[in-house]
């Protein structure tokens, strides 16, 4: 009984808890409580009460208990919420629930007897006699059974409807344990076929997940942390202002908002430094990055190297973040997506301006030349050109050279300009820069410290401001820390500035006159007409032009063997080493070549002539004819020279004495006087030459039909210093002038009936005359410009002197060797050696046989080292003749080119 009493109180085995009953009297844990339909006499104490044996006999016995007994549903709410709890653990199974129904029949039979025990030790305690139960009390107890059998059977059917769910639930869930355990061994198999790295990585990923999931906290200090990084400098921002910084500026205090000062360095920063931009957004990006990659870390399952990259592929594609998933990750992404669409603006704002300076760069000529032995060319002028073809000339042989050009123009003019002349370079490279001679840094960017040459041009305009530029620049070179390697040849205007030039340069510097040297060939051209065109053979390098080489297996011997020990070359003069490499012209035939000494010759090219064994010369019998006696002339100069006192003086000196000079020009003659004396003329020290002054215009026909046209022997015409400064304005006067001048002397001079030489006109044409005019008179003309000489070559009425290109190639030579200058210098000084045309008849006879070996001996005897001839029926000369050693037959009308002592 007891055990029965116990699992009968136990609120787990409670039948109202067991069996949900849709009855009202049962009512669900869930549901809310409902009143009983009928009165609540029965007790609500789910145990019996227990009467004493001092209980009353006239009280009524206890009810028995019966199913009402139970308590309340709603009675507890942690035993309703215990109730269904238990009621989802033993649902399911069909054993627990047929032990459940078993207790509760026994339980309730136990109840049932002990009622009744009860009620029968009751009523002989409760009254001595038998009391028969009333009619009220009878239907109760009728009623009562009834209700409990309605419940017993109510109950039976509720159990037997769990026991057939239950039963066919147990059925399914057996086919579905079948179906797992095939499945099961499928999968088994497929294990087994699985590599055991793919397991290990299977098992890492895990582990990741496991490990993502443990470091919650991390993350969470990421994100505060990226947060707090971009919060700060906003309020720094914003609060800076409020801390003040004093300085002292001349003794008065001023406050500067430490803003100010930051933004001061800053620009001050971007300024000094070139590479601060770049470096810069390198920071901001590489910032933006980890700062992204942490609030992704933060808010995502990613790990962290997993969320910088993920970060550096918003900031490289703004793109990427589409497919962001949560409100926590898109909020990121869109930031570092954003944040990367401004670095990339202000990337492709970097590199455009990178490129576009880079691009004007090269376009200025603002990049810096990295060559070596190169010649560099500083300035620009009218000469350039010529100068440029001359050395192109120069380095054919080598296979080609570099030739920088820097001057204060645009490269893309410079380079115009230099394509405009379509010369053919052969080879060397012309590299044009944009810069000024006077900056250091503009002579380094052309590695002016590894240049061979150094070529300075002068400007076009006044002689004194050019050659002091000139000068400034010389100061320039020579200021250079790395020094120079090459020889620094300059231009110069006027004479009376060497000096000062030399002293500042010193051993580096070699100067070349232009105008000096353009006056004196002048001269000797107006003397001996054709003398220019032999110049133009020499110095430039198209022809022959001057060499120095040393030769030991010609130690030892006379320098008149030396004469023809070259087959190639023809010998002019000696580098003396024993005197400090003075070059000496024409020497005599006794003098023994020493040690280091060096050779001058006249050849092709530098690698083109060698020594070779003497040859076997046949010594004709010669009768020395001196020169003729030298005579008075008249020449006229048209136009005014600055240096033109300087043409007076060397004038003075090579003409004979009673000789006449005219000068026609615009310059009032209250003015000549005063010029001539400023720039160091002494008139009343002229002793060969008489001066005579005329003005007028050139280019007016009246002004020149004033003048005795017909009575001078030569005639110059200048490039005047009024339109010196454009090329093709002075050649174009100088044409003008020529023709005005020929025209007239046509008209004047009478008519040859034997036909000009130097014509193939009629004699009836304009031209015939002209050419006729010229066999009487002499004209040189100065010429500028190299494409004016051939209007001027095809009319042969007139000798020419191109003034710019001669410069040129003097420039030139000297640029490929210094040592010429000094050669130069003789040729064209007032006293020395100089270039001259002689008559055949001084050296042979009428239909002579000779070799030019011999010739070249029989000049020797006049003290004269032949060089060349031109021949009477040809237009040009030939300079150091080939096959020296044929015999053939020369005519008296020929002439032959010497270098001999001037006259």
């Amino acid at each position: 009984m007891s055990r029965v009493d116990s699992d009968s109180s136990s609120p787990a085995l409670s039948r109202d808890w067991f069996f949900p009953s849709p009855s009202p009297y049962c009512a669900h844990p869930s549901s809310p409580a409902k009143t009983p339909k009928y009165p609540r006499r029965f007790s609500t104490n789910p145990r019996p009460r227990a009467y004493s044996s001092s209980t009353s006999l006239d009280s009524k016995p206890p009810k028995p208990p019966s199913f009402r007994s139970a308590p309340p549903v709603n009675s507890s709410p942690y035993r309703e919420a215990s109730y269904a709890g238990a009621r989802r653990r033993l649902g399911p199974s069909l054993r627990s629930d047929r032990l459940s129904v078993a207790r509760e029949k026994k339980a309730a039979s136990s109840r049932d007897g002990a009622a009744s025990s009860a009620g029968s030790d009751r009523k002989p305690e409760a009254a001595p006699a038998e009391k028969v139960p009333s009619r009220g009390q009878v239907n109760l107890d009728l009623r009562g059974r009834l209700r409990l059998r309605w419940r017993m059977a109510l109950v039976v059917a509720i159990v037997l409807t769990a026991f057939s769910s239950v039963v066919h639930k147990n059925f399914s869930l057996r086919s579905q344990v079948g179906d797992l355990q095939g499945q099961i061994s499928q999968l088994r198999i497929t294990l087994q076929a699985c590599s055991l790295s793919d397991l290990a990585d299977v098992e890492g990923s895990i582990d990741e997940q496991n490990q993502d999931g443990s470091n919650k906290r991390f993350k969470n200090i990421a994100l505060i942390s990226s947060v707090s990084v971009l919060c700060i400098p906003i309020l720094l921002f914003k609060c800076i202002d409020k801390v003040p910084r004093s300085r002292s500026s001349d003794s008065i205090l001023e406050e500067v908002s430490l803003s100010k000062q930051l933004a001061y360095r800053l620009d001050v920063f971007f300024s000094v430094h070139p590479y601060a931009k770049p470096l810069a957004l390198l920071v901001a990006t590489l910032l933006l990055i980890c700062l992204g990659g942490l609030a992704l870390f933060g808010v995502t399952n990613d790990g962290i190297a997993d969320s910088l990259w993920l970060s550096w592929t918003y900031v490289a594609d703004s793109g990427n973040h589409a497919n962001s998933e949560g409100i926590g990750p898109r909020f990121v992404s869109v930031s570092i997506s954003f944040g990367g669409m401004l670095i990339f603006a202000m990337m492709l704002g970097l590199v455009s301006d990178a490129i576009s300076e880079k691009f004007d760069s090269l376009r200025k000529g603002r990049s810096e030349v990295v060559e070596q032995n190169h010649t560099l060319i500083l300035g620009w002028s009218d000469k350039l050109g010529s100068l440029l073809n001359q050395l192109a000339l120069a380095n054919e042989s080598l296979g080609g050279g570099t030739i920088v050009v820097m001057a204060e123009r645009d490269k893309e003019e410079m380079e115009l300009d230099i394509a405009k002349m379509e010369f053919d370079f052969r080879g060397t490279s012309v590299i044009c820069r944009s810069g000024s001679p006077l900056i250091l840094a503009d002579l380094k960017k052309v590695s002016v410290s590894k240049a061979r040459a150094i070529v300075v041009l002068a400007v076009d305009g006044n002689a004194d401001q050019s050659d002091a530029r000139a000068l400034r620049t010389v100061l320039s070179l020579t200021g250079v820390k790395e020094g120079l390697r090459g020889h620094i040849v300059v231009e110069l205007s006027d004479i009376d500035n060497e000096v000062l030039v030399k002293l500042v340069g010193g051993d580096l510097v070699e100067t070349v006159v232009a105008h000096d040297v353009i006056g004196r060939l002048m001269i000797q051209c107006a003397r001996q007409p054709g003398l220019a065109q032999i110049w133009e053979d020499i110095l430039g390098f198209e022809n022959c032009e001057f060499y120095i080489k040393r030769w030991t297996q010609l130690d030892g011997i006379q320098f008149e063997d030396v004469l023809i020990s070259f087959p190639d070359a023809i010998p002019c003069g000696i580098k003396v080493a024993s005197c400090g490499g003075k070059i000496i012209l024409n020497p005599d035939d006794s003098y023994v070549l020493q040690e280091g000494d060096e050779v001058l010759v006249i050849a092709e090219d530098d690698d083109t002539y060698a020594p070779a064994a003497l040859p076997m010369v046949k010594e004709a019998s010669f009768t020395y004819i001196p020169l003729p006696a030298s005579k008075s002339q008249k020449i006229l100069l048209c136009g005014w020279r600055r240096d033109i006192d300087d043409m007076i003086v060397v004038l003075d000196a090579s003409l004979a004495p009673e000789s006449e000079l005219w000068m026609f020009n615009e310059v009032p003659e209250k003015e000549r006087e005063k010029k001539l004396i400023d720039g160091g003329l002494d008139i009343s020290r002229l002793a060969n030459i008489k001066l005579e002054n005329r003005e007028g215009n050139a280019v007016i026909r009246r002004h020149l039909e004033s003048l005795p046209l017909e009575s001078f022997n030569s005639i110059l015409i200048l490039a005047d210093e009024s339109v010196e400064d454009s090329a093709i304005q002075a050649d174009s006067r100088s044409l003008a002038t020529l023709l005005l001048i020929r025209d007239i002397q046509a008209k004047r001079l009478p008519y040859s009936v034997a036909p000009s030489r130097r014509g193939n006109f009629s004699q009836g044409s304009w031209m015939g005359e002209m050419q006729q005019a010229s066999d009487k008179s002499v004209i040189i003309s100065e010429i500028l410009d190299p494409r004016t000489k051939n209007l001027l070559s095809m009319s042969k009425i007139s000798d020419y002197v191109l003034s710019n290109e001669l410069v040129s190639m003097a420039l030139a030579m000297v640029a490929e060797d210094r040592q010429i200058n000094d050669v130069l210098e003789e040729l064209f000084a007032e006293e020395g050696n100089e270039m001259h045309i002689r008559p055949a008849n001084l050296y042979l006879g009428e239909g002579e046989e000779l070799t030019f070996y011999e010739l070249l001996l029989r000049a020797r005897l006049r003290r004269e080292i032949m060089i060349g001839y031109r021949l009477a029926n040809a237009e040009k000369a030939v300079i150091n003749p080939p096959a020296k050693d044929e015999r053939r037959t020369w005519s008296v009308k020929d002439v032959f080119l010497v270098i001999a002592e001037k006259e």
